[in-house]
């Protein structure tokens, strides 16, 4: 074995020691047992799938909402939009018959002049 390896071997077996030793102090001055750390994990996970189920019904309702409000919106657009047509085809349609009145008057005038 050179000495390169033998460093490496070394250095391998000091992590390995220090993660032991650290996990051994750990489980010597944890504040709680295991069972009850696995007790507060569970109940916060409860209370965290309870916090994004409201969270997304909460938002669900929000998205319902907007969507009838954007529907309650476009059918009131949409009824403008049919009295905006209606008015400007009335506008249209009067344009239209006084234009052919006065090209009537002015027939009139031309035939009276061309005798």
């Amino acid at each position: 074995m050179s000495d390169s390896d033998g460093r490496v071997m070394t250095g391998a077996l000091l992590v390995l020691t220090g993660m032991m030793l650290g996990a051994g102090v750990a489980l010597l001055l944890a504040p709680q047992s295991g069972e009850r750390t696995r007790e507060d994990v569970a109940r916060f996970a409860k209370k965290a799938r309870r916090r994004v189920k409201g969270a997304a019904g909460e938002f669900a309702e929000s998205v319902s909402d907007m969507v009838d409000e954007i529907e309650h919106r476009s059918e009131e657009l949409l009824g403008q939009g049919k009295e905006l047509a209606k008015e400007s085809k009335g506008a249209i349609l009067e344009a239209i018959d006084e234009s052919q009145k006065r090209l009537a008057r002015q027939r009139e005038r031309l035939a009276g002049l061309l005798g």
